[in-house]
């Protein structure tokens, strides 16, 4: 239970942080028929940025691969992100970050 607390916890400071900019928040969750789904999924100017969250400090590198069901035209896929409990900044790739949970 305690990763679908951090889930709830990151996605209520992104929504938070949307308002205290005085913007909409385009966010969804995607799921498809064939089990596919990312956590979190930001449209800005529409451009889609993907988003896992994940209770990890170490997150695996292939948490990402399913941001690619959004590389499909005219859709435009910005950077994705693996949200989760590392200490650092960093990245997975040139399209993916790691972002610390105390950074939300």
């Amino acid at each position: 239970m305690s990763g679908t607390l951090v889930e709830n916890y990151v996605i209520s400071e992104i929504i938070k942080s949307y308002h205290n900019s005085g913007l909409e928040p385009y966010i969804y969750y995607y799921r498809d028929k064939d089990g596919k789904e990312i956590d979190i999924v930001m449209e800005r100017d529409g451009i889609l940025y993907p988003a896992e969250i994940k209770k990890t400090a170490m997150p695996d590198k292939r948490l990402t691969r399913v941001f690619n069901v959004l590389d499909k035209p005219p859709i435009q896929r910005g950077i994705g992100a693996v949200i989760c409990m590392s200490d650092k900044l960093s990245a997975c790739d040139s399209n993916n970050l790691i972002v610390p949970v105390g950074m939300m």
